[in-house]
């Protein structure tokens, strides 16, 4: 930014009136590098361009503004909800942003006459109740696997109330490890109480959940009921086991989340502790680098969107860090308002809980310390790469490409995409080759994929919009010719290098179209290369396999008269595959729409003869 645009836009900024409001920052372009709110838009705006000291990250994006706009609004709630908005519209460079709450994990508690505890990635509106998001995978499959086998919850692929008593009961029900649904034993009003206390356990009700279970114990051995009640007697038991092991912050009734924020000029943490019922139930970590700007006042709008996605609230948030009372008070006013219930907001300045706030503000520098380690790590390993191919520019995005097949069928290309030395896995993709048919040309699949990536370099947003620095192609000398070729012709010069393997199949050099570069002294550079191959060969190979199961599992049915593939695709979306389609009756075919009683009645006898007349041919095929 030159002396006289900062004079320009001081000048507009002071032009600004003192009221809530919006500000869009955009570059020379014209493209929206940051968004922000105000309470006073022109006391906040005009700091901008004001000769005063401001942090590393914000001297930054300042230097890159051209222009502004800005939008009024009658109050900070509205400014609030319109900052979010636009993000979400924009994705600006300097504004932090979250995860797309679609890829958190959540536990969903199905919505059946007999529920069960699921993993998902998806939220539908099916009236199943979600808990979540969770920081991890494993973090909620190990609440799963905590739920099972305290509450003694069936983990086999059963499907009740269709397989009670068709089958003897498994060897987790002779370990005392399951009620036993299967037995018959189990109400499905007895299964739904133990639902709701999962339901209880899962949003930090440990303690209710006990006086439930305490209570319902001698109303069953009041009405003789003694092995319900020895149910309830193990899971009071289980229960007392499991909170001897969980880490215990705070006092048995607290509920809050503690929330610690860590910034400086190469990186930015925000740490969040769930506390349920005086226990860390769960933790999340959220870091950001140098180009994201994260202060105590950007908390407002990240907090918002945080708990946009959160199934639960808890009446109390602990913040680590101070922030400006009006924008604490609006805080807790738009969180009651979304959550339903009332929310407070504040920071300890003493006592139990300004030790709690210390201990996550610890953990916030912590990550921070680590990320630095890493990404200094990695810019390293990234620079000598550079060196070593003689690239002109830093390879800031890595693409790498895969050919995966199965003879001539389900010709696979993927895509995966190296950001700063870590894969991103929000931008792999995958391509179906369509012009490859009948025989498995490599080099005619590779030009294909790699085309048909270039065709999205237009686009306006997305990932494809983006340049990549480096193209690595697993394969030789040829790969490289023909992709290389194609960008001649495209007259986009982007350096392209195959990734040789040796006799091993293990990565040994990387190539030109004529040469090779050994990769073997260079530990760091070779660790890099190796993690590529294996990942692009991995990702490939996966979606190659999932398109063959899903060809092969409708082909079972197809063949069946009068079952075409929109049929076989309705028969395995309502069973959820060909386990459980063989175990249903004739009725329960039917049922499915679209399927005649004729259609039913061919598929069972079909899928029943194979048990005698093609038992072999069938597990082959499935």
């Amino acid at each position: 930014m030159t002396e006289e645009t900062r004079k320009i836009l001081l000048e507009k900024a002071n032009t600004l009136p003192l009221c809530p409001g919006v500000y869009i920052m955009r570059d020379r372009n014209g493209k929206v590098i940051y968004v922000g709110k105000s309470r006073k838009l022109k006391n906040r705006v005009s700091q901008y361009f004001q000769n005063s000291e401001k942090n590393a990250k914000t001297d930054r994006m300042v230097s890159l503004v051209h222009n502004f706009d800005y939008y009024l609004c009658d109050n900070e709630m509205e400014a609030l909800s319109l900052e979010n908005t636009l993000i979400k519209q924009y994705t600006p460079k300097y504004n932090i942003r979250l995860k797309d709450a679609k890829s958190y994990p959540y536990i969903k508690l199905t919505n059946e006459e007999y529920p069960r505890l699921v993993f998902t990635r998806r939220r539908d509106a099916d009236k199943a109740k979600y808990f979540g998001p969770f920081s991890g995978s494993g973090t909620a499959y190990s609440l799963i696997e905590l739920l099972r086998r305290t509450l003694k919850l069936p983990s086999c692929s059963r499907s009740f109330p269709r397989d009670i008593g068709k089958e003897r009961p498994c060897i987790y029900y002779q370990m005392n490890r399951c009620s036993g649904l299967c037995t018959g034993k189990v109400t499905a009003e007895e299964h739904r109480e133990t639902m709701r206390h999962a339901a209880d356990l899962l949003s930090g009700k440990s303690a209710q959940v006990k006086r439930d279970l305490e209570a319902q114990m001698y109303a069953y051995a009041e009405e003789e009921r003694y092995e319900a009640a020895a149910r309830c007697r193990d899971t009071i038991a289980a229960l007392a086991a499991i909170g001897e092991k969980q880490k215990v912050v705070a006092s048995p009734d607290a509920e809050q989340d503690v929330i610690a924020l860590y910034s400086d000029e190469i990186c930015s943490c925000v740490s969040v502790f769930y506390i349920r019922a005086g226990v860390l139930q769960d933790k999340a970590d959220f870091l950001y680098g140098a180009d994201s700007i994260l202060e105590p006042e950007d908390m407002t709008t990240f907090l918002c969107e945080h708990y946009k996605n959160r199934e639960y609230v808890p009446p109390r948030i602990l913040l680590s860090f101070p922030m400006d009372e009006e924008d604490t008070a609006m805080l807790s006013e738009y969180l009651s308002q979304t959550s339903g219930h009332k929310i407070s907001v504040k920071t300890p300045e003493r006592g139990t809980l300004r030790t709690l706030c210390e201990m996550v503000e610890k953990n916030a520098a912590d990550q921070a310390k680590l990320y630095k380690i890493h990404t200094e790590r990695n810019e390293g390993t990234l620079a000598r790469l550079a060196a070593l191919l003689c690239l002109e520019t830093y390879p800031t995005r890595i693409e790498a490409y895969d050919i995966s097949n199965l003879g001539t069928e389900h010709l696979t290309a993927g895509m995966i995409v190296c950001k700063e030395g870590k894969f991103s896995k929000a931008d792999y993709r995958t391509f179906r080759i369509r012009t490859v048919t009948g025989s498995t040309d490599d080099y005619a699949s590779m030009r294909e994929a790699l085309a048909r990536r270039l065709e999205h370099l237009e686009d306006a947003e997305g990932s494809f919009s983006e340049l990549p620095d480096l193209i690595l192609l697993d394969g030789g000398k040829g790969h490289v010719s023909v992709v290389r070729e194609l960008l001649a012709e495209k007259g986009i010069l982007i350096p392209v290098f195959g990734m040789v393997k040796d006799d091993y199949h293990k990565t040994r050099a990387l190539c030109t179209e004529t040469e090779e570069i050994s990769i073997a002294r260079e530990h760091e550079i070779y660790s890099l290369i190796y993690r590529i191959q294996e990942e692009v060969h991995r990702y490939t190979v996966g979606r190659m396999e999932q398109a063959k199961r899903k060809t092969v599992k409708t082909s079972v049915l197809t063949r069946i008269p009068g079952i075409g593939p929109a049929k076989a695709k309705k028969l395995l979306a309502a069973f959820g595959g060909m386990g459980a389609l063989r175990k249903a009756s004739e009725a329960e075919i039917a049922a499915v729409s679209g399927i005649s009683v004729r259609d039913a009645e061919a598929v069972w006898k079909d899928l029943h003869a194979e048990k005698t007349t093609r038992k072999g041919k069938a597990e082959n095929e499935i």
